[in-house]
């Protein structure tokens, strides 16, 4: 009898996690459906006006103003701690005087698109998820239909647009920021002259190394906001499913941005990179 008993135990347990397994993965044929579909929507609904550039400009403001000073202490902490790992690690080797060029690449190529992306992504891929999914279960977007008008063109794009401006240039501020803390880290405990550290920067840091940092930059910004708003267009269950709307688009958004950052990254090895 007991070893009746733990066999269906068993077997109940295993059939709760195929079935758990099972929902992941329709789950995810879903998400990915979903979102080819609605890039497609976005590409249709683009070919043709009408356009909202004050609401293009209104999320430009709200992504990319209102994110300075959270981008700012970031990569200014990010840039000092870099520079003091890399200054004592090296001093060990006689390599000091390589921190500049180390850590310059490093900000420029990797740390400053990604954190700055992993940033955005916590802040304002939640905000979209949690304010288009409250326009969803009020059903507002179902009155912006009603009324004639496309919730892709009012709500997706000026935030897909306000998305691929703003981040990139908050990327950009987050360099030049993240640059100056370690360079102000190298003068004051590393013995580095601030003068050597800027001629070892422009002397290692290339054209390419920028650009090729703003594209995976632009990469993410899409990602972040096609993802935050498909799921926001797709929330249901009242306030509790906006919660775990905006808890899922974070989740979900780092994972691209992590994944598609090593794939950036090794194609920019094998196409742009000098051998």
């Amino acid at each position: 009898m007991d070893g009746n008993s733990v066999a269906m135990g068993l077997n109940t347990a295993s059939r709760g996690l195929v079935q758990k397994l099972g929902a992941r993965i329709l789950g995810m044929i879903r998400f990915a459906g979903g979102f080819g579909f609605l890039c497609y929507q976005i590409l249709r609904e683009c070919a043709y006006p009408p356009y909202y550039w004050k609401l293009v400009l209104q999320q430009v403001f709200s992504i990319g103003v209102q994110s300075i000073l959270l981008v700012a202490v970031t990569a200014l902490a990010t840039g000092s701690v870099m520079a003091l790992q890399f200054g004592y690690g090296l001093s060990k080797f006689g390599g000091k005087l390589y921190v500049p060029k180390i850590v310059a690449l490093a900000i420029l190529r990797e740390m400053g698109p990604v954190f700055t992306s992993l940033l955005v992504a916590g802040r304002i891929g939640s905000g979209i998820a949690s304010e288009v999914g409250s326009m969803k279960v009020t059903q507002q977007i179902d009155a912006i239909r009603a009324l004639g008008t496309s919730p892709i063109k009012r709500i997706v794009i000026p935030r897909l647009l306000a998305s691929l401006i703003a981040l990139p240039i908050l990327t950009l501020f987050a360099d030049y920021i993240g640059l100056f803390g370690a360079m102000v880290v190298c003068l004051k405990d590393l013995s580095i002259n601030g003068e050597f550290f800027i001629a070892k920067t422009i002397e290692t840091l290339k054209m390419y190394d920028l650009l090729t940092g703003m594209a995976k930059t632009t990469v993410f910004a899409f990602f972040i906001s096609v993802t935050a708003c498909w799921k926001g267009l797709n929330t249901e269950g009242g306030t509790q499913g906006v919660g775990n709307s905006t808890t899922w688009v974070v989740v979900t958004s780092s994972i691209f941005i992590m994944i598609s950052d090593f794939f950036l990254t090794k194609l920019f090895i094998l196409t742009v990179y000098p051998k």
